[in-house]
């Protein structure tokens, strides 16, 4: 009889121990979310909330459901609008954990509002992943449940250094010419160290001020280098600026690619064929050839919608005529690592999300994942798109290609003639 019972008392407790680490009475998960539906960033706030409710609507409705416990669940998505503020972040994300008893909470878009939440997050040991956030500072504060889907700022000029050392093995002179904010400098700096890793001469290297409304002494100093192509930029103003003043003083190089200006319509729009063959990195752009079949050639495992799937979906959740942007790409991305964390971890823990979550390696239509100790994105590649004849063509990486790159670049004479950028 004393055996029986103990038997009876050792199956309870791997009975209990099983429910509590497989999450077997789990029926559904639900995703929380501080978004950024008003204030400075609503414009990227909404494209992120449209590429999760896409994603979501495909995993519950085309994918069947997130496999936990023997089941299928569905997701549940909750979100309030952190109205673009700090402290509304941090509120939130209480209110999710505490009141909705969310299973993981997504960050808000920018890496001021998420280096702002992480600390609340990871105070209650919840996972908190990041889709808009790309300043690697916030990987280095020693946060254990905050993982990156975006790829990093010292990785925007990396595949447009990788690009230019394939295609031309004689460019070996390079400008470096970014803003002075702490997002601008985060990625001069893997700029310039992935520049010399591939055997660059960096010629000149300066950072102009925010607001800055001439840009000459800074160019006409970077001329005088004489670089074979030229890297920098910051935000869209001055990235027109720098553009614009490059052409007035006839600074003519073989490339030129400017972060966060170069990608926007509204570039080519204020500079017309003074654009033309101007590059800049992109996280995601409409056409990305990433799909199941080139996922298969190169050996990962593919999951999650179409790039076509993805828009049409996208559209439904917003309700608009609208192709979405990179934002909601990478929001879109995220939710497909989470539900592949859950089902390898068979669990909604944090800790051991956590872990599932850094032994995954995946494409999706926004392409590569694959994240490192520090929860630091480190498999997604950024796109490189050039104008060509006024339309945005993405010229790197190859798998992504839509186009074929144009270079060198036309100068800026024959663009004033009206030389196109047309291979």
């Amino acid at each position: 009889m004393k055996n029986l019972y103990r038997f009876a008392v050792l199956f309870a407790f791997l009975a209990v121990l099983a429910f509590t680490t497989t999450s077997v009475a789990v029926d559904k998960i639900v995703i929380g979310h501080p978004a950024c539906l008003s204030g400075k960033y609503a414009k990227a706030g909404e494209q992120a909330v449209g590429g999760i409710k896409a994603c979501v609507d495909w995993v519950n409705n085309v994918y069947g459901g997130v496999s936990i416990g023997g089941k299928k669940v569905p997701l549940v998505y909750k979100y309030y609008d952190c109205e673009s503020k700090k402290e509304a972040v941090t509120s939130l994300i209480a209110r999710l954990i505490n009141s909705d008893k969310v299973q993981v909470v997504f960050a808000p878009y920018s890496s001021g509002l998420t280096l702002r939440g992480a600390p609340v997050a990871e105070s209650r040991k919840m996972l908190y992943m990041d889709h808009g956030g790309a300043n690697n500072k916030i990987f280095q504060q020693g946060f254990k449940y905050v993982v990156q889907t975006i790829g990093p700022a010292t990785r925007y000029h990396e595949g447009t250094l990788n690009m230019i050392h394939k295609v031309d093995p004689s460019a070996k002179k390079v400008a470096l010419a970014y803003e002075d904010s702490e997002f601008a400098k985060m990625v001069m700096v893997g700029a310039e160290k992935r520049a010399k890793e591939l055997g660059f001469d960096v010629v000149f290297k300066r950072t102009y001020p925010k607001g800055v409304t001439d840009l000459t002494p800074l160019l006409s100093a970077m001329k005088a280098a004489r670089p074979d192509f030229v890297l920098g930029g910051g935000h869209f103003e001055d990235g027109q600026l720098f553009n614009r003043q490059m052409a007035d003083l006839d600074i003519n190089v073989k490339a030129l690619s400017l972060i966060a200006a170069a990608t926007l319509p509204a570039f080519y729009k204020a500079l017309t064929t003074m654009a033309e063959g101007v590059m800049g990195p992109s996280h995601w752009e409409y056409g990305v050839k990433y799909c199941k079949a080139e996922a298969k050639r190169i050996g990962m495992i593919w999951v999650g919608p179409s790039q076509d799937e993805f828009v049409r979906l996208f559209k439904k959740a917003l309700g608009k005529d609208i192709i979405p942007d990179y934002h909601a790409a990478e929001a879109g991305a995220q939710v497909l690592a989470y539900v592949l964390a859950v089902e390898k971890s068979n669990s909604t823990n944090s800790d051991k999300v956590r872990k599932a979550l850094g032994e995954l390696k995946f494409m999706s239509f926004y392409g590569g994942w694959d994240i490192d100790e520090t929860g630091l994105q480190i498999g997604h590649s950024m796109v490189d798109v050039q104008w060509q004849g006024g339309k945005r063509v993405i010229v790197w990486p190859e798998e992504a290609q839509t186009g074929k790159l144009y270079y060198p670049m036309p100068t800026f004479k024959e663009k004033a003639k009206g030389k196109l950028a047309i291979p």
